[in-house]
């Protein structure tokens, strides 16, 4: 008389377990790397389909054509652009500067006023022709 057990162990492995946590592994470094931008200067692009109205506390920076620099409307050259600047948002909560370049306004040239705001801690809006 053999007696035989009911419970059999099963010798087969489920891989759907697993696969799951490799897909959510996935997802999540995909995710992480997206956000990671290293050595980006931050700068605030408006939608050209909108207007937005600047805060008081912003600074206007004009590069021409000619390649002059202009702070409110005040020429100045480049090597004055950062005292100027530093001197009108000196007390200022937030500060921020609109960056109006000419479309043939080499990128040094875009480059130097992105790097004195970075230097500074200003907020850096570059400012675009609406379609």
């Amino acid at each position: 008389m053999a007696i035989r057990s009911k419970n059999r162990v099963s010798t087969n492995f489920n891989m759907s377990s697993m696969t799951d946590i490799v897909f959510l592994l996935l997802i999540f470094f995909i995710i992480a790397s997206t956000l990671i931008s290293p050595n980006a200067l931050e700068v605030l692009l408006p939608k050209a389909t909108s207007n937005p109205k600047p805060s008081p506390q912003t600074v206007n920076v004009s590069i021409t054509e000619d390649l002059k620099y202009f702070v409110n409307k005040d020429e100045v050259t480049e090597q004055e652009i950062e005292n100027q600047l530093l001197a009108l948002v000196e007390g200022e909560e937030d500060p921020g500067i609109i960056l109006r370049a000419e479309k043939s306004v080499p990128i040094e040239n875009v480059v130097v006023i992105m790097d004195i705001a970075n230097r500074n801690k200003l907020k850096l809006v570059l400012a675009t022709k609406p379609n």
